[in-house]
């Protein structure tokens, strides 16, 4: 999430939560980013992966 090196996928993965997981999903692509997993189901709820724009990886959860 900085400019001062490249992305990488080796670090820690930061889960972002959400009320409304199709619609994240929705705006994750409209603003730029692509899902590379998901949406699935796991214990406690359903989640996704994406890229942002810089490729830097993140993930978004929901109970719902």
């Amino acid at each position: 999430m900085t400019t001062q090196s490249p992305p990488s996928t080796d670090g820690p993965l930061v889960l972002l939560w959400s009320d409304d997981l199709d619609a994240s999903v929705e705006a994750v692509r409209q603003a730029g980013g692509t899902v590379t997993d998901g949406p699935y189901e796991f214990p406690g709820g359903r989640r996704f992966h994406f890229h942002d724009p810089a490729g830097n990886e993140l993930g978004v959860w929901s109970t719902t």
